[in-house]
């Protein structure tokens, strides 16, 4: 009963196949039959005069989208001008936002065509996805160097440390922030772990606290000690006296009595200030009779003989 019935489906089949050519091959016939300016006009009304004006709407869409994109892109620069981003920058900006809208314009246009767009942008996802596994980290970086353009946390010349690394910025790139270490290295950190981990940026305040710890012997005069330090803040006018210098005594060491010096400075002048004190307390404090401790030992010895 089962190779019965597929071998009556397989006639059935070849049948409707046989039929199906038979009905093309009459039409053929009877086109050739039929006299052309009876067939020809019923073929422009039912083809040719729908398909002119899809392609007539196709082409207004196309010169509107296009003018429209026009316009999207005038008022991003606007925006981006606004926002002091960098020229490179916002043309790089302003000219992606233009591909991804001329794109969806061609997609919409094919629609009116009436063409299948859905194995299309199918196909297009799916090659996008391959791209995007593909790229993650380096997508993960335009997206942090984006989100640092616009959202501008540092600039150009700032001061920061960011992971382990400290230097000026030198130059913020779409997919790498570049910075310049006080040694003169350069330094591509990607923006990707720039945008999302912790940063310190030293110059975003207009002033910035320098701390020293100082350290004296055992015996010497704290109060004389703590004198000298603030006349020695007082003679730097880089220093400023608001907020004020404090001398603190910090730390109770095995050799040492650790003094704390805070002082405030412009951002500018902090290095310059720190490593000007240190010269100065070294010069001034043995002339004052202060002592630099260094580490000592109490030896007993038990002489039982």
């Amino acid at each position: 009963m089962l190779q019965s019935d597929t071998i009556t489906e397989q006639v059935s089949e070849t049948i409707q196949n046989d039929s199906t050519v038979m009905a093309m091959a009459n039409t053929i016939e009877k086109l050739k039959e039929t006299p052309v300016n009876e067939w020809l006009p019923q073929l422009v009304h039912q083809y040719v005069v729908p398909f002119a004006i899809k392609l007539v709407v196709a082409f207004i869409v196309l010169i509107i989208g296009r003018w429209v994109i026009k316009l999207i892109k005038k008022w991003m620069q606007r925006v981006l001008e606004r926002r002091r981003i960098d020229a490179s920058v916002g043309s790089f900006l302003s000219s992606l936002i233009s591909v991804i809208l001329t794109f969806v314009l061609i997609i919409f246009i094919i629609s009116i065509l009436g063409v299948n767009t859905s194995s299309l942008v199918a196909l297009l996802a799916s090659a996008g996805l391959a791209i995007g596994m593909a790229l993650s980290g380096t997508l993960q970086n335009f997206a942090g160097g984006v989100v640092i353009i616009l959202f501008r946390p540092f600039k150009v010349g700032d001061f920061i440390d960011a992971q382990g690394k400290q230097g000026v910025v030198k130059e913020i790139q779409i997919f790498n922030t570049v910075i310049t270490t006080p040694d003169n290295k350069v330094i591509s950190i990607p923006n990707g772990i720039l945008s999302t981990g912790v940063m310190t940026i030293f110059t975003k305040e207009e002033t910035r606290r320098v701390d020293w710890t100082i350290s004296i012997s055992y015996g010497d005069d704290f109060e004389k000690a703590k004198k000298v330090l603030l006349q020695l803040c007082d003679e730097d006018p880089r220093i400023l006296k608001d907020p004020p210098i404090a001398v603190l005594l910090s730390n109770l060491n095995a050799s040492s009595v650790d003094l704390t010096l805070r002082a405030w400075v412009k951002s500018a002048d902090y290095f310059p200030v720190l490593f000007s004190m240190n010269e100065k307390v070294y010069e001034t404090f043995p002339k004052e009779g202060l002592n630099f401790p260094f580490p000592q030992m109490d030896v007993h010895l038990d002489n039982k003989n």
